[in-house]
């Protein structure tokens, strides 16, 4: 409440029009920006066959969580949410993604977040994925998210409605418990899905007004297209990827020079394999509590 929450600081002294935009524009679905990226598979592939041949195993969906968590350590306005029309940086950078606990059409699905630093190396991103496929991939996995929904889900459709709208309430003016916040899928910076997996096309998957998601990655199967080198017409393999944004937390030429280097991340993953030394702060993010001591001093 008053610009305070449990998983993220009040941005302060930003531009008028920047503050002004989550009141003209106030559902995330009403704020959406849609781009795609044809990722070349080849930087990826040659890097996952020397890895190979060293004895560690990469994937795809690896190297896109690796790549995003260093961009957003290194970019970190990305990592901001719209809530109550206030602007907020999140305290970590947290990825969700959809798990299927069994290979087939009748087997659930259940949702996992993992929470980084932004300072790891891509082995341990992997080891922290392969980790959380693991422990949520069979029948009998029962994680924070699937009690929460079990929970909700075990009243009446009408008090499923009223609990959620209360859920809703809470979230908007910053009283939901850290213990609801800490499982929630939809409270993340960015929720990734592989349809790649599934020999699926990409799609521009729609941000959730439950919860403040600001980002929504959707990997597609790699097909063999055309593509211009030079003054030459060459078949490459591409990577569909679909990105979906919120406007409101930061301007178009940050987003632009994050994606940029987002996609430069996936030409040279090996840069990934060392630890990043540092992640960049957000300057305009002020804690009350510093800012309150500081002036205080001041005053004495």
């Amino acid at each position: 409440m008053f610009g305070l929450r449990p998983d993220g600081k009040q941005v302060r002294d930003i531009d008028p029009i920047q503050r002004i935009m989550p009141h003209i524009m106030r559902h995330r679905h009403d704020s959406q920006n849609l781009t795609d990226y044809d990722c070349p598979c080849e930087p990826l592939d040659a890097f996952i066959k020397e890895q190979s041949a060293l004895g560690e195993n990469y994937n795809y969906m690896h190297i896109v969580i690796a790549g995003l968590v260093r961009t957003i350590a290194l970019f970190p306005r990305i990592n901001r949410f719209i809530m109550n029309g206030r602007i907020f940086q999140r305290n970590s950078i947290q990825i969700s993604f959809v798990v299927k606990k069994g290979l087939s059409a009748e087997a659930a699905d259940t949702t996992v977040k993992i929470d980084f630093t932004g300072l790891e190396s891509l082995p341990e991103i992997r080891d922290k994925i392969n980790d959380a496929i693991r422990a949520n991939s069979h029948m009998d996995a029962n994680n924070g998210t699937d009690k929460l929904a079990r929970l909700i889900t075990f009243t009446p459709n009408f008090l499923i409605h009223f609990l959620v709208a209360t859920i809703k309430y809470l979230d908007k003016h910053g009283l939901l418990p850290g213990a609801i916040l800490k499982v929630s899928p939809f409270h993340t910076s960015a929720f990734i899905t592989n349809l790649k997996s599934i020999k699926g096309p990409s799609i521009f998957h729609h941000l959730y007004d439950f919860g403040n998601t600001g980002m929504f990655f959707a990997m597609g199967k790699e097909a063999k297209v055309p593509v211009v080198q030079g003054d030459q017409v060459v078949v490459g393999k591409r990577m569909p990827l679909y990105i979906v944004t919120d406007e409101r937390f930061c301007d178009g030429f940050y987003f632009v020079n994050a994606l940029r280097n987002l996609r430069e991340n996936y030409a040279h993953p090996e840069r990934l394999l060392e630890r990043l030394e540092e992640v960049t702060q957000d300057v305009k993010v002020i804690d009350r509590h510093s800012f309150r001591k500081k002036n205080r001093n001041k005053d004495e």
